[in-house]
């Protein structure tokens, strides 16, 4: 369709109905304007991506889990609606504390943060988490399970995940309020795209003073990222902010490409929920028709949906809709398979001739 042209659906004239459902809100979303119809659109591509059996990664960066939307993941990766996850450590390090009963409470964002730090506040904008009652605990927590037992091998951030969500399903107090142990339980796989850039790295300090020596695989991660992508027929992302969580998913199509000359063209689908401008050249506010450019999307014009609104104001709506008229899926359990994935790509990189550019076609 010519976007020229005089011709759409018409703008209606809006009436709210208190027994609405999310489903009819979503349409009132998708048939206005701005970013309420680029959420009304987000939404079914969502719904599209579940129907079609596409490989969906779920990347999270921002502050989410202290603010509890990690039992928004939680429902999702139960549901079938996710299958891998890319987060900041941040995230993890967060989520794990309301698996321990360990303390969040809403505060305020107007406050005087001397006076804060005097009563061992910690504060995440109007987020208050307790110095020594949460932050220490878990510290503590972190450094048990990763101490002198962890093995002294290569491992991955998904490894360092699956574990960390092991330990915790069977000795936290409330494991079932935590989307990683939710993830262990079905074998999805959640790596942390910046592991030294949060406290859960942080934690592996006091060990590695101890002589203890942490071996972190991240060329074989990125692999098995494009990996994941390279076996699946159809592949798409949501992206909750930008950052480095969302290049690490997106980059998946530059290594099959532009390092393994493989011509696959890159994720079918995503969405974007962001605040970020694009004007300013950062990654977290590059438009998804840039990163076409770099192979990182099938279509420059189809299949890809910017939201820019608040992910905290967002994504239970993007979410609820999909739970509302969505099947449950047969989890896609990515983790156990890893290893083939893996394989099946590297076997395919010495096989084959190296290829020059041309038309995506997806194995």
């Amino acid at each position: 369709m010519d976007p020229h042209k005089f011709h759409g659906k018409d703008i209606p004239h809006i009436k709210l109905d208190p027994k609405m459902t999310i489903e009819e809100l979503v349409e009132v979303f998708a048939r206005s304007g701005f970013n309420g119809r680029q959420l009304g659109e987000a939404a079914k591509l969502y719904a599209k991506m579940i129907k079609e059996n596409a490989t969906i990664c779920l990347t999270v960066s921002g502050a989410l889990t202290p603010v509890g939307f990690g039992g928004i993941i939680k429902t999702l990766i139960e549901r079938g609606f996710i299958d891998w996850i890319i987060t900041t450590g941040a995230n993890v390090y967060h989520e794990d504390h309301f698996a321990w009963g360990l303390p969040i409470k809403q505060g305020h964002f107007d406050v005087d943060d001397m006076k804060l730090y005097e009563n061992e506040i910690v504060r995440i904008r109007d987020v208050y988490i307790k110095f020594y009652e949460t932050l220490e605990a878990e510290d503590q927590v972190i450094q048990k399970m990763f101490g002198k037992d962890f093995p002294d091998k290569p491992f991955t951030t998904a490894e360092f995940c699956n574990l960390m969500g092991k330990i915790s399903k069977e000795k936290s107090k409330h494991p079932e309020k935590s989307f990683i142990t939710t993830a262990y339980d079905y074998d999805v796989p959640v790596y942390i795209s910046t592991m030294k850039d949060s406290s859960l790295a942080l934690n592996l300090a006091v060990q590695r003073l101890n002589g203890k020596i942490y071996n972190l695989d991240f060329v074989r991660e990125i692999i098995e990222q494009a990996a994941i992508l390279f076996n699946s027929k159809k592949s798409g992302i949501v992206e909750l902010g930008g950052g480095v969580p969302k290049n690490t998913a997106q980059q998946t199509g530059p290594l099959l490409d532009q390092i393994l000359r493989r011509n696959d063209g890159g994720q079918d689908y995503i969405i974007q929920i962001t605040d970020a401008r694009p004007d300013t050249g950062g990654l977290s506010g590059a438009t998804l028709q840039e990163g076409k450019s770099w192979g990182k999307v099938q279509d420059a014009h189809e299949g890809i949906v910017t939201v820019y609104a608040d992910a905290t104001i967002a994504f239970p709506i993007l979410a609820l809709y999909v739970l509302s008229n969505q099947k449950p899926r047969k989890p896609k359990r990515l983790y156990k398979k890893l290893n083939k994935f893996y394989e099946n790509l590297s076997n395919d990189y010495f096989k084959k001739p190296v290829k020059t550019k041309s038309k995506s076609k997806r194995k």
